[in-house]
């Protein structure tokens, strides 16, 4: 009853084509040395991951976790001119693009699975979550008529079911055991080693669904490990862990994840739970699709940052001569907020580990050069405030604005620029 959200699937259940597709994509992308290590930053520190990853999805998406911004490499997109450094990588890109496809299908059919399941449970129930799973009122009214929306669902009701699933991205992971020196032991339960510590996944669309493919390269060493321990989990085989959010009252729960297996965390699941990854003796890839929360994680809302921090820019007559529109308090700050912005979201997370992206795809370097040449321009918008409010013109009290507008946004900048420098 704590772990209804969590749907679990054997590789049968997936098409034996898409998976041929899907594991020659991982072993293409390997070859292709596509995986990396990120340095994440916990409570001011920072770290090398355990586990190799890319992010793989829409063009122009990026996705965020413990400070580290990744950048896709594109997946083939109508309207998109990408150019990936070998057919095998874009062979890869297009087998994941069909592994989302078919887990985005699978996602919906098993939230409306579960709404019919939660109306039965209701009627018995004595207490009811008001905020049950955001598509429950679906099986309550009458199911339409087909031709009104593909599934039999009221149309917003579908709408929101489909966007929730939607997945824009999956961060693909690998991990070797047998390469890593140190793997922190499980804590709570005693599930032995973790390859991905307890966490919540961060940075996505609320109460969206999360759905991950295992790819395990199992070979002589599982097959050896059939005297699974009665006590627990077979350490030989790679698990799931999942355990209810600050309770360890509760017992953790541990999947084994065979070849091809995948599970999905279901409508608050992934808010409601944390989870972790159990290592087992062989390599692994997996694929996690997610719903990324991209209202400030898009190349395109930069872009619109950017020209609206660039409104304030007027260019003299003879086009060299540059000036400021306006010195109010709160457009010069604004202007200053979206210059931090541009380099430290995007610049320097991109060319602190930016290079490697280019293995895969040089998609992202035009864009980059265009962020670039607008940051110039706002680094000449700062000495421009700065050299209007040294001047005899100003009175003490526009002075005092301005400045104190001002003041947090480039003290900020000043710290970052130091933190980012020792980085």
């Amino acid at each position: 009853s704590k772990y209804s959200k969590l749907i679990f699937r054997k590789s049968d259940a997936v098409p034996e084509e898409l998976h041929q597709m899907v594991q020659e994509g991982f072993l293409a992308l390997q070859k292709h040395n596509c995986f990396f290590q990120d340095l994440v930053r916990i409570k001011g520190k920072d770290f090398v991951t355990p586990v190799s990853r890319i992010l793989i999805g829409n063009p122009g998406c990026t996705y965020k976790y413990l400070n580290t911004r990744l950048f896709t490499v594109p997946w083939p997109t109508e309207g998109y001119d990408i150019k990936y450094c070998s057919p095998q990588i874009h062979d890869a890109c297009k087998a994941l693009i069909k592994l989302n496809d078919y887990l985005h299908n699978e996602a919906v059919k098993a939230l409306q699975g579960q709404n019919s399941f939660e109306t039965e449970e209701m009627k018995d129930a004595t207490v009811i979550d008001r905020e049950q799973n955001f598509a429950t009122s679906l099986t309550r009214k009458e199911s339409v008529s087909k031709d009104q929306s593909s599934c039999g669902v009221p149309e917003d009701d579908y709408v929101s079911l489909k966007n929730r699933t939607s997945y824009n991205v999956t961060l693909l992971n690998y991990m070797d055991p047998l390469q890593m020196l140190y793997l922190k032991q499980e804590p709570y339960f005693g599930m032995g080693n973790m390859a991905v510590s307890w966490h919540h996944d961060e940075d996505l669309v609320e109460r969206s669904t999360v759905a991950v493919y295992s790819y395990s390269c199992e070979g002589s060493i599982v097959e050896g490990s059939n005297e699974q321990s009665v006590k627990g989990r077979d350490p030989a085989v790679w698990h799931v862990g999942l355990k209810v959010a600050w309770d360890i009252e509760t017992p953790g729960l541990a999947i084994p994840l065979h070849q091809g297996d995948f599970y999905l965390m279901l409508d608050d699941l992934n808010a409601t739970h944390q989870h972790c990854v159990l290592a087992g003796y062989s390599p692994r890839f997996s694929s996690t699709h997610r719903v990324a929360d991209c209202s400030r994680g898009t190349l395109e809302y930069i872009l619109g940052q950017c020209e609206l921090a660039l409104q304030n820019l007027q260019t003299g007559s003879d086009s060299t001569s540059l000036s400021l529109k306006s010195l109010e308090p709160a457009v010069v700050k604004q202007v200053e907020e979206i210059h931090n912005e541009v380099e430290f979201e995007w610049l320097r997370q991109f060319w602190f580990q930016g290079k490697r992206y280019l293995k895969c795809a040089d998609w992202w370097l035009k864009p980059m050069a265009k962020l670039e040449e607008f940051w110039r321009k706002m680094e000449i918008m700062t000495s421009l405030i700065l050299s209007e409010v040294g001047k005899k013109e100003q009175t003490e009290k526009q002075r005092k604005e301005i400045i104190s507008s001002i003041l947090l946004v480039l003290t900020e900048r000043q710290k970052l620029r130091k933190e980012w420098a020792a980085r």
